[in-house]
């Protein structure tokens, strides 16, 4: 899986083009206390909305700030809003390839509805294992701009 999600997400090595597909910054940065952050979430509004989990169509790309300014690509996020997954598919829980999403509950920091999701750490390993929600070797230390604790 980590494999497609690299090939389905290398065109987005340059930021630029996640923005001419549709993709924009929102939630800022996003840190935790203890357990590192999960970086900048670049979001496809349209596919989110969409609630269709396609490897090759991520609701969203990952990056991390990095000192110079720039953004480094590290992954993608499957997202898809609870509402609307669980009434076309009541008690099967959203995975992708194998791997169950996790569930967010609401209210929650983003401001979002109840949802699933899955993030995968494509283009950086991360020691906690591809699929968990939080990278400890993603900082926000880099970003200008808001961060969402």
């Amino acid at each position: 899986m980590v494999r497609a999600v690299r090939e389905a997400t290398a065109r987005f090595q340059d930021v630029r083009a996640a923005e001419n597909a549709g993709y924009r910054l929102e939630f800022g940065c996003v840190s935790g206390d203890d357990f590192g952050a999960m970086g900048l979430h670049y979001v496809n509004d349209t596919l989110v909305g969409n609630g269709i989990i396609d490897v090759s169509r991520p609701q969203i790309v990952l990056y991390e700030a990095q000192p110079d300014g720039s953004v480094k690509l590290t992954g993608a996020d499957y997202l898809v809003i609870a509402s609307s997954w669980d009434a076309a598919h009541p008690g099967v829980a959203p995975q992708l390839m194998g791997q169950i999403f996790h569930y967010f509950a609401a209210p929650n920091r983003f401001g979002l509805p109840a949802f699933y999701t899955l993030h995968v750490w494509a283009w950086k390993d991360n020691p906690d294992g591809a699929f968990v929600n939080w990278h400890p070797n993603v900082s926000c230390q880099s970003f200008v701009g808001e961060t969402t604790p």
